[in-house]
């Protein structure tokens, strides 16, 4: 599993690491039941504070994606991939949703932000 951070990323790092963590996991490149790298492991390999690994593992256990044995590490929560897509769904859509209610404050048209969203899409890839 590979995770490039972004320093010039409005995201914080911990939300960049939790981010790609969960791709990873949805794309099935890290399988269900796999180890995850330790959180001290993990941010000596990113250069990061282990407090910014916790957090990005804190919040995808809370989201469900990874569990934590104590003593033995994380692992990757064996699930449906379409419940967690679903799951995805949802935020996505709350994003969005977030995103009209701007776009509407200031009079940006539909298509001005389906633009902007393209833009973003593909600069991400």
């Amino acid at each position: 599993m590979k995770i490039l951070l972004k320093n010039n990323s409005e995201q914080p790092i911990y939300e960049q690491i939790k981010q790609q963590v969960k791709e990873n996991i949805l794309k099935g490149i890290v399988a269900p039941g796999e180890h995850l790298p330790s959180m001290r492991e993990l941010a000596q390999d990113l250069s990061v504070s282990v407090i910014t690994t916790k957090r990005a593992y804190e919040d995808l256990e809370k989201d469900g994606f990874v569990y934590t044995i104590r003593g033995k590490g994380t692992f990757v929560k064996e699930q449906d991939s379409n419940i967690l897509k679903e799951k995805q769904f949802i935020v996505i859509e709350s994003y969005a949703k977030s995103m009209a209610k701007e776009a509407k404050t200031i009079g940006m048209s539909l298509s001005e932000l389906v633009d902007i969203l393209s833009l973003i899409y593909e600069e991400e890839e």
